[in-house]
């Protein structure tokens, strides 16, 4: 295994997370440099500039550790090393190398809730009921009539249990059979995880995206999961012909005993200024254990939910509501936002935006309170690709279709140029096909272009990083009135009034801006005193 080039203990400020943009690259669709048409760590290295001119503070690099590929990464069979398919441990350390000269911190994804089953830690503990691993994995007898132990269920459909020959025992998976839930309560596995992180911190890493960080724990006595009203079930973390939305999943995950894991991983992170950005996979109580897992400054520093991420139109009620909720769950925490990632429907097709609402959403995810994820290929405009069911990769969408697609529609590679097919990503077959459609929102016209919706991000992103009070600040006088949401953003001197209105007509907030002047984002407001359809306002206090 090679070693890092360096074995670096960063001095970076603490916080520099607070307020922070990340930008989520997916290494399978990013850039390939081989031909072999797969994204890999040469490749995101090599587009590194583009990421930094954008001016995001870090990025999140989705998994790129040896895997059978079973889930396309997250199903990890060594945790400490990469899989030949992205390239090896160096090239890793030259990307981390690039990353830092460009001043873009560098988080990489940790899939620690489950591995693959071609991991050498399931494949010890498989083999008997009294090897040093045998309670690694979450094991249990089935019930007397051979069925398994309980009711819990798989997001990727079935039963959440498989049998197996070896120890004549059930194995749990919330995820794909070949993803065996590791057993928290043992506490050996923990520490094991924590020398995951300290590896990967050594090599010099920022900080970590924690995959589906409620789901550590299972209730260690495996008790049934109840039913789920009718009325409560939502499609927000699984589609809505998925049965696992039938049960309140209280018990298969969201465990009080995670609290403390997750102070130790906290504690194993302080060391290096690093930070972790939680997701929490809930469809009820998201925002609430978002706030918990925040709470203080022993924990983790951000979560993100799946309220902007659902179906839900995003309407300037909607925000309301969801920030109301997030001030009430999260008084103390800190929320990550982001529209759009890899296990989703791109944005800009999932609430059938217009022109005009693509370029005022960037301005609202910027004034939230809060740090921000940004999807790669967003900032192009880019929306969901058609990816006929021969094509497609996703075990999920597979299992699914036709009502559920799965997650290669917003998968498919990035587009860099108009200079081939598969535009500028790859110059063999890409895995996913590139989007015909895409092709003309390529990033060399886009960033060529003054007026593109690049340039756009990239002039909201250099207003926001200038004005303490969007990254820092209190968000404060929250109000929808009917299609125009507005608030506050207060920090130290500077005051800062944001106005969003969502829809297709012109509102007059006349009212509302006398004290104020303007100074973002774009243009001013349309007669000096109203409001354009979809257009977004900053104003400063005068003398603020």
């Amino acid at each position: 295994m090679a070693q890092p080039t360096t074995n670096i203990k960063f001095t970076r400020d603490p916080d520099w997370w607070r307020g922070a943009v990340i930008y989520q690259i997916y290494p399978r669709s990013f850039q390939d440099s081989t031909g072999d048409g797969i994204g890999d760590l040469v490749g995101i290295t090599r587009r590194l500039d583009y990421v930094a001119d954008l001016g995001v503070d870090a990025i999140w690099i989705s998994p790129f550790f040896t895997s059978p590929m079973k889930d396309f990464g997250y199903d990890v069979s060594d945790y400490c090393d990469v899989d030949p398919m992205f390239g090896a441990l160096a090239d890793f350390d030259a990307l981390i190398a690039r990353a830092h000269e460009l001043g873009l911190k560098v988080m990489i994804d940790l899939v620690l809730s489950h591995t693959s089953d071609q991991h050498k830690w399931f494949k010890e503990s498989r083999q008997s009921a009294d090897n040093a691993k045998k309670d690694w994995y979450v094991w249990a007898d089935p019930r007397p009539d051979g069925t398994p132990p309980n009711n819990w269920l798989s997001i990727f459909g079935g039963p959440a249990w498989t049998w197996d020959t070896r120890r004549c025992q059930y194995y749990l998976h919330n995820f794909l059979s070949s993803q065996p839930d590791l057993n928290f309560h043992e506490p050996a596995v923990q520490e094991a995880l924590l020398d995951v992180a300290r590896f990967w911190l050594e090599r010099g890493v920022d900080g970590f995206r924690l995959d589906t960080i409620n789901f550590y724990f299972a209730d260690k006595e495996l008790r049934d999961n109840p039913a789920l009203p009718k009325e409560a079930r939502n499609d927000t973390i699984a589609p809505s012909v998925n049965p696992y939305n039938h049960q309140e999943h209280i018990y298969s995950k969201n465990r009080p005993e995670n609290i403390d894991f997750l102070r130790k991983f906290r504690a194993v992170m302080e060391p290096y200024g690093a930070a972790a950005v939680g997701e929490v996979g809930d469809a009820q109580r998201g925002l609430e254990i978002m706030g918990r897992y925040t709470a203080g400054d022993d924990l983790m520093q951000m979560c993100y939910a799946f309220e902007f991420l659902s179906k839900t139109p995003l309407t300037a009620s909607r925000v309301a509501e969801v920030l109301t909720q997030v001030s009430e769950a999260a008084e103390d925490g800190w929320a990550c936002w982001a529209f759009s990632n890899h296990d989703v429907e791109r944005h800009a097709s999932r609430w059938s935006l217009n022109d005009g609402a693509k370029r005022l959403f960037p301005i609202l995810i910027g004034c939230l309170r809060g740090s921000v994820c940004l999807y790669q290929g967003e900032e192009l405009g880019l929306e969901e690709a058609d990816v006929a069911f021969e094509d497609l990769q996703d075990p999920y969408g597979i299992q699914f279709w036709p009502e559920f697609k799965g997650r290669d529609g917003c998968r498919t590679p990035m587009v860099w140029s108009p200079s081939n097919d598969n535009g500028g990503f790859s110059e063999g077959r890409p895995w996913l096909p590139v989007a015909s459609e895409h092709l003309a929102l390529n990033a060399e016209a886009q960033r060529r272009d003054p007026s593109s919706l690049f340039n756009h991000y990239k002039g909201v992103l250099a207003l926001r990083s200038k004005l303490p009070a969007l990254l820092f600040g209190e968000l404060e006088d929250l109000r929808a009135d009917g299609d125009v949401l507005t608030f506050i953003r207060r920090h130290n001197s500077m005051e800062l009034k944001c106005f969003f209105n969502m829809s297709d007509d012109r509102h007059s907030i006349v009212d509302a801006i006398d004290g104020w002047e303007f100074i973002g984002t774009e243009v001013g407001l349309a007669d000096g005193k109203s409001l354009a359809p979809w257009q977004g306002a900053i104003l400063r206090r005068i003398n603020g």
